[in-house]
């Protein structure tokens, strides 16, 4: 179109493009993929983190409980199981001997199966005699 004076007229755009809104949403939906996978992520340590956090409080009360006994535990593996947050969890301690004739190394195991497949937590410290 030409105006009066022989120039072309520009008619200014209202709006976005197609083109321009496609590329907006392929921006959009790719960074919500990232939000969704980060959360997605962060759902599972939090997770494994409870898990552990759990396991390790297990093996935490059986040593207190071993001490508390006055006990050395013996060089076989003594198995037993304890419920915490809802959950049956199964745990083991042995002792062995050190250099010293003073300590004995004490390891707690505690696992999320009877057979200890799946071992969460592995506690080890030294008992005086």
């Amino acid at each position: 179109m030409k105006s009066r004076s022989g120039h072309s007229m520009l008619f200014k755009q209202a709006g976005m493009t197609l083109l321009e809104v496609m590329v907006a949403m392929a921006v959009f939906a790719t960074a919500g993929l990232a939000v969704m996978k980060v959360a997605t992520e962060n759902l599972s340590s939090l997770a494994y983190l409870e898990e552990k956090t759990f396991a390790n409080w297990v093996a935490a009360n059986t040593l207190t409980e071993l001490k508390l006994a006055n006990t050395i535990p013996g060089k076989s593996w003594r198995q037993g199981e304890s419920e915490l947050a809802g959950r049956i969890w199964y745990w083991r301690y042995k002792a062995e001997a050190t250099d010293s004739s003073d300590f004995v190394e004490v390891t707690v195991e505690v696992a999320t199966d009877k057979k200890y497949e799946s071992t969460v937590s592995h506690l080890l410290t030294y008992v005086v005699r």
